[in-house]
């Protein structure tokens, strides 16, 4: 199992801390605290390897001074000596030469093993961390989330005005303070249930069930571009750029939908495929760049959410997008022939975009776990070196995984302009790129597990409006519980810590 941030930070580790030589080493010194940089992680290595090979570089630069000195003897006494005396003064100079190219030979490979060794043994190290960080036990994923929502009941709690005010009297009536601690917290969660799971408060059947098909219409979107993630943290690649691939997805589905005439039918279809289309252009692009240039994909999956952003907004504001005769940046809005079915009629904002969320899961599932083409993608992620030496096209294979990975971004973007928002704007993206990253990490880069974290954070999004509504809580909270998610997933020793549970051996302490 690839772990999302592993290859990110080990490469970055070893791309300053480990640098190549050059091509010809230098005679004299060798200067190691270059080739093993200032890294806090190497150090130790470092000073190791500097004084191991500080003799033999010594070595190495007397006999370049020995070689030059004699060649400078060689330069000034050339034309006051014989002819057989110089032959063998140059004859020396020669072995003494070869002699020197042979042991900078042996140094040079001596060096790069030992380096390799001590690269080995700092890399088993923080695989060992990381792993910790990124994959976690199932119990300590509940408990993180257990522990953020307790610590946000606090939050919640500390800002309601009832608490604020029994505080002020909490030593003379300190059950009127515990009361409105209780019923704050209560509410507000019994509120944000109502919002996402259930409304046992409606009085028709369409408004109980209401709350879910809410959740469920935030987790298409967030789930379908966290699959996506998954599938490049998986293989080794950290992809941020899910908000640009859903802003080049809803584009594309936008365009198709709202220039392209077309009969019923074809024309939803073609509306979709124009979608996942874009988000695979998109981060096919990204691969390409990487395997072509060897560009950091996290600089380049940066760069392109602005670049999408931005042309998205010059877009809406020219004919190509435009509205006609809006003064605002907006499109028109998508005809009914290009949109996502709705499930329950149009009293509820869930639509047939979900039945292609599942279907994803499935096809993603199958692709990581059953399909050569997946194989492929894990062993990249595993160990790019192995799996080139096997014989797999690593830098086909970056473009492949980049292209699966944008599709499916590019399909939350088409569910976003097709089925929810039906005007394309310049938030039609909103926070779910980002948001996907997280699902992904949470879910463990597991289709499964990621449709999990996808319905939760659907949850969260769906319930904070009623929590505002009803209690007064301001949404913030909830952004705040996510980040703590984040936090605790991101630290399972202090969830441990926290609540008393002994690591496995093996495990993290």
């Amino acid at each position: 199992m690839n772990y999302p941030l592993q290859k990110f930070l080990v490469a970055s580790f070893m791309a300053f801390a480990f640098t190549a030589q050059a091509a010809e080493l230098k005679v004299g010194y060798v200067q190691v605290d270059k080739i093993l940089q200032e890294a806090p992680q190497t150090a130790e290595s470092g000073k190791k390897l500097e004084r191991e090979f500080s003799p033999r570089s010594q070595e190495l630069d007397k006999m370049a001074k020995q070689i030059k000195e004699l060649e400078t003897a060689l330069d000034k006494d050339g034309l006051t000596i014989t002819e057989a005396e110089r032959r063998n003064k140059e004859r020396d100079v020669q072995n003494i030469k070869v002699e020197f190219q042979r042991k900078q030979r042996e140094f040079r490979e001596d060096l790069n093993q030992r380096r390799n060794e001590e690269l080995a043994v700092v890399l088993e190290r923080a695989n060992k961390v990381i792993k910790q960080i990124f994959n976690p036990s199932s119990l300590v994923t509940v408990l993180a989330i257990l522990a953020s929502f307790i610590i946000g009941g606090l939050l919640i709690a500390f800002a309601n005005e009832n608490v604020q005010a029994a505080a002020g009297y909490l030593f003379a009536r300190p059950a009127d303070f515990f009361l409105a601690v209780w019923n704050s917290v209560i509410g507000a969660y019994d509120a944000l249930f109502r919002g996402s799971i259930f409304n046992y408060k409606g009085t028709s059947a369409l408004l109980m069930i209401k709350p879910i098909t809410e959740t469920l219409a935030f987790a298409t979107p967030i789930t379908l571009a966290g699959l996506g993630l998954a599938v490049a943290f998986r293989s080794g690649l950290f992809n941020i750029g899910a908000t640009g691939q859903i802003v080049f997805g809803a584009m594309f589905a936008g365009f198709v939908a709202i220039k392209v005439d077309a009969p019923v039918g074809l024309h939803f279809v073609l509306a979709v495929l124009a979608g996942i289309l874009g988000g695979a252009l998109y981060g096919a692009l990204v691969g390409y760049l990487k395997a072509a240039t060897g560009a950091n994909e996290v600089i380049l999956t940066i760069m392109f959410n602005y670049i999408a952003s931005l042309l998205l907004a010059y877009f809406l504001k020219t004919p190509i997008l435009q509205a006609p005769g809006a003064q605002n940046p907006i499109s028109e809005a998508v005809p009914e022939t290009a949109k996502f079915p709705f499930i329950f009629g149009d009293q509820v904002r869930i639509h047939s975009g979900l039945i292609a969320m599942l279907l994803a899961v499935g096809l993603v599932w199958w692709l990581l776990n059953r399909s050569s083409t997946g194989f492929q993608f894990r062993a990249l992620g595993h160990n790019p070196s192995a799996a080139a030496v096997a014989g797999i096209n690593i830098g086909l294979t970056y473009v492949l995984v980049m292209a699966v990975s944008g599709a499916l971004s590019g399909l939350a973007g088409a569910t976003q302009i097709l089925g929810t928002e039906k005007f394309l704007t310049t938030g039609v993206a909103a926070s779910f790129g980002f948001d996907a990253i997280t699902v992904a990490l949470l879910g463990r880069n597991n289709p499964f597990g990621v449709l999990a974290a996808g319905i939760l954070f659907g949850g969260l999004r769906a319930g904070a409006v009623t929590m505002q509504a009803n209690q007064g809580v301001p949404i913030d909270i909830v952004l705040v519980v996510q980040s703590l998610i984040v936090l605790f997933i991101a630290a399972p020793p202090l969830v441990r810590t926290m609540f008393r549970i002994k690591a496995q051996k093996g495990g993290a302490k």
